[in-house]
């Protein structure tokens, strides 16, 4: 498949006339053709006019072609072959086994919805029988089901090309829905988004739905990602990126006169915390663990281990000293972008450069461009509490160690901490008693709360959470990864003494896709 640089609107290919992007091997610094030129106020235009033209016809789909569209996808970017694997590594620096695992969540993640949308439980139905003869009020026929918001827009994410980008868990969690999608490519990887994009374009038109069900546009700089917010048209934003992008974003969607939900993944620096036996008896295992952690895929991950929390003593000083000898080992690997490796780069020297942090030590430098050096500081949890930057996330392969006086100090910084994606509790039997004083604040502060293990790794599943309070993410009631994304985009609606043919099919005596439904308060299946 020829990569053309053109936008993607509804099944139209457009020649923008923006400002040109091109993607740039990070390993080699080599610009990689084609250009891809950004569009600007008209395109935005088209593909929202397109997509909510699609609105109606794309939510009133039943469950059976929406989930076959969902399928068709997925077989369109396994289609595409070797030819993804390859254009995705030149343009991530990732390694190919990396690329094929994410095109294997991508696609496992479109069919897990497809199932999600057979199985009809998202519709939440509800039936309320009329009591005519109630007294002293007699009650009306009520039912109620969720409806797609409207047409979304989705940012490409930067650290996952696939799985977080054109046809990521955003998209297959609004189009699961019923929602159609305009996508806005990221820039580091415009020619893998071009071929996810056209294999998108191709399942529309397999699946014979209409055209503005989606579009892909690019755009350099935050011009057309901000135009796009702000059209009318736009029901619901799916982000993931930096608590800049994101706060930004939310901005301009509550200032619209109509404001809409944003679902941005931001910032976390997801603790980790070394209960004292555990610690004790496995500091040399967990420390290997963590650094083995910490610099997998060059810390590129938004559930990187960033912040270790532990009483001073002993056991953290053998800890200390095995993650120092595990460290000098750990060989550079490229980052994803220039920029992403910049602001790593800076972000290090800060804490390199604060009087109240230590150094622990650094992992193998790097000859070729964006390499990123494993980094592991200390500091004392009096510092940290003084100190809000130490807070602040480093993307990339760092992190820093909390000495504590005891536990009550260490729970009093957990207290402190801001909104997090996970947080970690490594524990043995004999924490039991300290580890139930940690759970609710974690509750708290966390989407998701582990025992044991690290939290790199997102499990695309009916049980995951992948959201937290903010700067996690934007919103702490849901969930960016597993099957309950798809309730970001519904709302419910609820229908009054409506005649039969009127009625939502999943609302009708006769049930035709035999659902699950709470009818006057109990759950049952009519077949």
């Amino acid at each position: 498949m020829n990569l053309t640089g053109q936008l993607l609107i509804g099944q139209n290919e457009v020649v923008a006339a923006g400002a040109a992007v091109w993607a740039v091997n990070p390993a080699t610094g080599e610009k990689l053709e084609p250009a891809y030129h950004g569009g600007g106020h008209e395109e935005v235009e088209q593909a929202c006019k397109l997509a909510e033209s699609a609105s109606v016809a794309f939510r009133s789909t039943s469950l059976e072609d929406r989930a076959t569209f969902l399928e068709t996808i997925a077989a369109e970017i396994e289609a595409i072959g070797e030819p993804l694997v390859e254009r995705c590594m030149l343009e991530t620096g990732l390694p190919k086994a990396r690329i094929e695992g994410e095109r294997g969540r991508t696609c496992g993640q479109l069919r897990l919805f497809a199932s999600v949308v057979r199985a009809g439980e998202w519709l939440d139905v509800r039936l309320e029988s009329a009591m005519p003869e109630r007294q002293p009020l007699p009650r009306v026929d009520l039912r109620q089901q969720n409806i797609a918001l409207g047409p979304v827009a989705v940012f490409g994410a930067s650290n996952f090309p696939l799985a977080f980008s054109v046809a990521g868990g955003d998209t297959a969690s609004a189009f699961a829905a019923g929602c159609p999608v305009v996508v806005k490519a990221h820039s580091a990887h415009p020619g893998t988004s071009e071929l996810v994009g056209r294999a998108v374009q191709a399942a529309v038109a397999k699946c014979n739905l209409p055209e503005g069900v989606f579009s892909l546009l690019y755009g350099s700089g935050t011009l057309l990602g901000q135009a796009l917010v702000a059209d009318s048209r736009i029901k619901a934003v799916g982000f993931t990126g930096s608590r800049r992008g994101g706060v930004a974003l939310m901005k301009i969607a509550q200032s619209r006169p109509q404001p809409i939900p944003v679902y941005a993944e931001m910032s976390s620096i997801n603790p980790v915390f070394l209960l004292p036996q555990a610690l004790d008896s496995r500091a040399t295992s967990l420390a290997e663990g963590f650094i083995g952690s910490l610099s997998m895929g060059a810390g590129q991950f938004c559930t990187n281990p960033g912040l270790i929390l532990a009483v001073r003593g002993d056991a953290l000083d053998r800890f200390l000293a095995t993650a120092k000898q595990t460290i000098v080992n750990v060989a550079p690997q490229t980052m994803l972008t220039e920029g992403i490796h910049q602001a790593y780069a800076n972000g290090v020297e800060a804490l390199a450069g604060n009087d109240n942090v230590t150094l622990q030590g650094y992992g193998e430098a790097g000859s070729q461009p964006n390499a990123c050096q494993t980094g592991l500081f200390s500091t004392t949890a009096n510092q940290f509490l003084a100190d809000e930057s130490l807070g602040d996330e480093v993307f990339g392969a760092c992190s820093l160690v909390v000495e504590c006086d005891d536990l009550d100090q260490m729970r009093l910084v957990a207290t402190q901490l801001e909104g997090q994606l996970t947080a970690t509790l490594q524990m043995d039997d004999e924490d039991l008693e300290v580890a139930q004083t940690f759970l609710p604040i974690l509750e708290e502060k966390a989407g998701r709360v582990m025992v044991n293990g690290w939290p790199t790794g997102v499990e695309v599943c009916h049980a995951m959470v992948h959201g937290g309070p903010f700067p996690a993410t934007s919103d702490a009631r849901s969930s960016s990864v597993g099957s309950s994304a798809i309730q970001r985009f519904l709302r419910p609606v609820c229908y009054q003494n409506l005649p039969q043919a009127l009625l939502p099919e999943a609302l009708r005596d006769t049930n035709p896709e035999n659902l699950s439904r709470l009818m006057d308060g109990k759950r049952v299946v009519t077949v």
